[in-house]
């Protein structure tokens, strides 16, 4: 019987197995309808709102008019994202443009940033030198985009939002409907008190929410860009358990990243004692990654150990250029996690 009919892998022992997992395209279940409909709300709505701001004098109206510009901004983004996540890969884009959302992310958060950076500098000069403000029209406005925001809060729920562009922009819509009701707040006091400053305080509010949401965004998409582990993945811990597998010797060159959000992928090198069977440890490895931490998309390498690796105190030869630190069983009390059934 060949070594390939035992189940060692490719030539002398060697096996290289990719699970790919293929959930993690944009589902064609997420309606572009109603993406497109809360679009033309934010966009008409949004139009009026700035002009009525300089009508009314009003700093709150004019920074919620650029959060709901920020909100246009990441439909008009999750539309297109959905249409490039359905073409496949091709040329020298072997993942496909999935990285477009992380792209998208990036522009939604320095956009955010800018803003609130203006809003905050012309919120705290007008508290110093109040302008006038129409109370009446702020609080009329406020309201109209208090309804404005919750039927396009509506509209996107109604959506796949298992998509993280569609999830994004509906907590863009759904902070901005927060903003809409400080704003409202404020119009009032203005209205039935005469204490101008409280539209700049209001517009502070918005500053405040759209620099939360901007930082996430630049933060959690610089993770993707720099080639980081997700969020809540431990790679030590994850080498750990995967040299602690039975037949396992080692495990080195361990990379884990997310080609874009919610698809994390994992390379490594696995080597097993040698005779045991190499296919039956890298499914092992895959099942392990899967059931506990979500990985789908896994390219595994796996060899039979040379002897200077199982000679104990000497160094590692195998890989001339080995990237981090190589993982090794320790101690064992009791059987192994997702033992490799022989």
């Amino acid at each position: 019987m060949t070594d390939r009919e035992r189940g060692h892998g490719q030539g002398h022992g060697h096996g290289q197995g990719h699970g790919h997992g293929h959930g993690h395209a944009v589902s064609v279940a997420s309606d572009r309808r109603y993406l497109t409909a809360a679009l033309a709300l934010i966009v008409g709505f949004m139009a009026i709102e700035v002009v009525i701001g300089f009508v009314a004098g009003s700093l709150a109206l004019i920074s919620d008019a650029g959060h709901m510009l920020t909100d246009a901004i990441a439909i008009v983004f999750a539309l297109v994202a959905m249409r490039i996540a359905a073409r496949p890969p091709q040329g020298g884009f072997t993942y496909g443009l999935k990285r477009a959302e992380i792209v998208s992310a990036q522009i939604n958060g320095v956009t955010l940033l800018l803003l609130s950076a203006y809003f905050i500098v012309e919120s705290v000069r007008r508290f110093a030198n109040p302008p006038e403000v129409e109370g009446l029209y702020v609080v009329l406005t406020g309201l109209a985009g208090i309804a404005v925001n919750l039927a396009a809060t509506w509209l996107l729920a109604r959506a796949n939002r298992s998509s993280l562009n569609v999830e994004g922009a509906y907590q863009h819509i759904l902070n901005d409907l927060f903003a809409f009701v400080a704003t409202t707040v404020a119009g009032a006091v203005v209205l039935f008190t005469g204490w101008t400053r409280a539209d700049a305080v209001a517009a502070l509010v918005v500053a405040a929410l759209m620099l939360k949401a901007g930082w996430g965004l630049v933060r959690d998409s610089a993770r993707v860009f720099m080639e980081a582990a997700p969020v809540g993945m431990n790679p030590a811990e994850i080498g750990r358990e995967l040299a602690a597998l039975d037949h396992v010797v080692e495990v080195h060159d361990l990379h884990i990243w997310e080609v874009t959000s919610n698809y994390p992928a994992m390379s490594a090198h696995v080597l097993v004692t040698p005779g045991d069977d190499c296919h039956a440890v890298r499914l092992a490895a895959e099942r392990l990654v899967h059931d506990r931490y979500g990985i789908e998309h896994t390219t595994l390498q796996v060899d039979h150990a040379p002897a200077d690796v199982l000679t104990i105190g000497e160094p590692d030869r195998h890989c001339a250029d080995s990237h981090g630190p190589a993982h090794r069983p320790g101690p064992r009390t009791g059987p192994r996690p997702g033992g490799v059934q022989r």
